[in-house]
């Protein structure tokens, strides 16, 4: 399968929940009332999309280009035309730029959002573009998180920097760049710990984690990447608020859209907090993450 198969396929949920919501909405030959317009409006909100985002469909459709009605193909398609022009701007693949180095990548987010493994999809990736790629366990808050980290790290063939539960994430991730640096290492990725419960003890581990890098590199981290579970919807939004607020994210990744019916939370986040999205995940595949595409995606949520 391609991977616009792949990706309609993942996606499966989501789409059929916005054609649902979106069915027996379209006009025919009349032009749209106040009344579809509305439906289609609230339609858009329940498939995750947001208030904003379907307030300028809904401003789209009431324009003269529909005049004269549409169907529910014509529909799709407006719909799918919206969603791929307010996500173009935020598809950007990750660029490894940093010089000298290696490129330092911070990835956080709250646990169970699948953080470990994209960690090992995105060093898969890299070391398949012929970057040497290290990796940090700079979660020491959980053991089980340093043992996965060490699983994939060894699937992909990658070496891994760890200490013992409950050691120094910000030592921990010094002496990694220290290694990397002494290795020639092109990229350095490093894990962080997610426990939103105590918000403040988060800021202070990141704050102190930028801070040492920072007295090697003073430009790193170079990427603050957050990972979002799919699954979790609106909820995602506040995890990009909070973290946006602790750590400095630069970029985001969706995981498991593969199991979730609110993939359209992807548009809404965009159309909200203007942050590049790297790429998204549709399974714990290591080649089932890829970079975002936004035509490639409105196609596949909408099914046009």
């Amino acid at each position: 399968m391609s991977w616009l198969d792949r990706l309609k396929s993942g996606l499966t949920r989501s789409s059929a929940k916005l054609a649902d919501n979106l069915a027996g909405l379209a006009s025919g030959t009349a032009p749209l009332d106040e009344e579809r317009l509305d439906a289609i409006e609230e339609a858009l909100i329940t498939a995750d999309l947001g208030p904003a985002v379907a307030q300028r469909v809904r401003e789209k459709l009431a324009g003269p280009r529909f005049a004269r009605g549409i169907d529910d193909a014509g529909l799709k398609a407006a719909v799918s035309e919206d969603i791929a022009d307010i996500l173009a701007p935020y598809a950007r693949p990750l660029a490894i730029t940093a010089f000298p180095r290696p490129h330092v990548i911070l990835v956080v987010g709250v646990n169970g959002v699948g953080k470990t493994t994209t960690i090992a999809k995105l060093a898969r990736r890299l070391t398949e573009q012929d970057y040497s790629v290290m990796l940090a366990a700079g979660d020491t808050f959980r053991a089980a998180a340093i043992a996965q980290l060490k699983i994939w790290a060894d699937r992909v063939g990658v070496p891994l920097i760890s200490g013992e539960q409950g050691a120094d994430a910000a030592g921990l991730a010094y002496a990694a760049l220290e290694q990397a640096q002494a290795a020639g290492t092109d990229v350095l990725i490093i894990d962080t710990a997610g426990r939103l419960q105590n918000k403040a003890g988060l800021m202070d581990e990141l704050s102190k984690i930028r801070r040492v890098l920072q007295k090697r590199s003073p430009s790193s981290p170079h990427d603050t990447l957050l990972v979002l579970d799919a699954t979790t919807g609106q909820n995602a939004l506040n995890q990009i608020e909070v973290f946006r607020e602790v750590a400095r994210v630069t970029g985001l990744i969706i995981t498991k859209l593969d199991g979730s019916a609110r993939g359209g939370v992807i548009v809404a986040a965009a159309e909200r907090f203007h942050l590049p999205i790297h790429a998204i995940g549709i399974g714990e595949g290591m080649d089932d993450m890829r970079p975002f595409d936004a035509q490639d995606f409105a196609r596949a949520l909408t099914g046009s």
